[in-house]
């Protein structure tokens, strides 16, 4: 595979395809997950193609810095998990390291909550503008008092304590936040429950299951519910590939003329495909193929071939229930939208407005950019095509998905298209560029 140096900003000469087959890294949620619970389980987990993300590493790094041992090779990660009571700080108090990571200060916080001892976990600039009081107030509500910065904005102080049950309606449907009450959830006195307004990516019900929790859900009204106290148990996870990395690649296949892509083994949970079913549902000719079950996950190989999309008659609107499983893929959908025959509405995605940017802002200036239009709503945007759009300068505002997306973008536009901080993808995929030049004409990518 051909290596393109990571420099602060991209060339990409448009008017390309896209042709060959691919793995993309493992799965992100899920990378995050099973190293928190291996961290807290009795005995040593193995786990196999973990995550490459600068995120994922700063899951690992907090776990080390909690007295957990870790050891890595080229194709797993062992954690040597030392049960529910196994973190350990120097002199009561632990400094964390979040980096950009979410995921990371969101989830592990669940862990922190319980433990005796304070931690302080804080992040980059861009993690502190992130908004922390949807799991301050559940986690408070338990017993745990956090120290944020103006209540709201990392850096947490958390001063872990013993924890009580709770049953928690959240207001928001936020996979982050129902992963955190669980995790606290098993250190509690009793059985913890959560009910979300609606689903939201289930990994952590899929692998609490795994590591051995006694865990319960009812599918009939978003609730589930987890007994504290029990012991997990180790495990052998294999990662599958990551669907969210995958719908550039499957952007780039649909919309640009003559390519042909196969994206092999990537996590096909249902929670997570919504970008395939708008795809599909807008003529896309996306196939599975090779379809199994690994860890209770659904895992298969992706067949991509280019096709025309065209909307409904009266435009397709992306809102309501749909926009949680979809949150991640909207910048990429904004550039597929683009090449759509008709009017693609996104709405109800107000949560794009507090990621690493203002993702609906970032994608509105970034489309302008390349010379079409759109419309920018609070909550979204609506775009008409197809559109025809013109290299040119994309600021990434220092986001990961902005950058990868107007990459896809880069290649659709007439003439040569600069990604500022390019660098940034690696929080999520450093080999993002390495294999968009893997699959394009040579000299795409510079």
């Amino acid at each position: 595979m051909p290596e393109v140096a990571m420099s602060r900003s991209i060339r990409i000469k448009g008017l390309s395809r896209v042709n060959g087959t691919l793995s993309v890294p493992g799965d992100k949620s899920i990378s995050h997950r099973v190293a928190m619970l291996a961290a807290v389980a009795a005995g040593r987990s193995e786990i196999r193609r973990f995550a490459s993300s600068v995120d994922c590493r700063s899951t690992l790094d907090c776990i080390k810095a909690l007295g957990i041992n870790i050891g890595e090779s080229e194709d797993r990660v062992v954690i040597d998990g030392c049960g529910l009571d196994g973190f350990r700080a120097q002199d009561g108090l632990v400094r964390l390291e979040a980096g950009n990571s979410g995921s990371t200060i969101r989830m592990l916080s669940g862990l922190l909550a319980a433990q005796p001892f304070t931690s302080v976990i804080d992040g980059d600039a861009s993690l502190r503008r992130r908004p922390m009081r949807r799991i301050i107030e559940p986690l408070n509500l338990m017993g745990c008092r956090i120290d944020a910065r103006e209540s709201r904005f990392a850096p947490l102080t958390i001063h872990g304590t013993r924890l009580a049950a709770i049953d928690y309606v959240s207001p928001v449907a936020s996979a982050q936040v129902k992963t955190c009450v669980l995790f606290a959830g098993l250190f509690a006195n009793g059985q913890t429950s959560f009910t979300e307004p609606a689903p939201s990516r289930n990994h952590t019900e899929l692998m609490l299951a795994e590591f051995g929790a006694r865990f319960d859900k009812s599918e009939a009204d978003n609730r589930m519910s987890i007994e504290g106290g029990a012991e997990l148990r180790p495990v052998e996870y294999s990662v599958p590939g990551d669907v969210s990395s995958s719908a550039f690649f499957m952007a780039a296949a649909t919309v640009l003329a003559d390519s042909q892509l196969i994206i092999r083994d990537v996590n096909l949970n249902p929670s997570r495909t919504a970008f395939i079913d708008v795809l599909n549902d807008l003529g896309a000719n996306i196939q599975v193929e090779n379809l199994a079950l690994r860890h209770n996950e659904p895992v298969g190989d992706i067949r991509v071939a280019s096709r025309e999309l065209k909307s409904e008659k009266r435009g397709t609107v992306i809102a309501g229930t749909t926009i949680p499983n979809l949150i991640d893929e909207i910048p990429i959908l904004a550039v597929v939208g683009s090449q759509v025959e008709g009017r693609l509405e996104v709405r109800d995605a107000r949560e794009l407005r507090v990621k690493e940017s203002d993702r609906i802002r970032s994608v509105v200036a970034a489309i302008k950019s390349l010379g079409g239009e759109i419309e920018e709503f609070e909550d979204g945007f609506a775009i008409e095509g197809p559109q025809r759009l013109r290299g040119a300068t994309i600021e990434s505002a220092g986001d990961h998905r902005i950058a990868m997306a107007f990459t896809i973008a880069g290649l659709v536009a007439e003439g040569s298209t600069e990604i500022s901080d390019a660098n940034c993808v690696a929080v999520s995929f450093p080999e993002f560029y390495d294999l968009v030049a893997a699959i394009t004409p040579h000299g795409t990518v510079s």
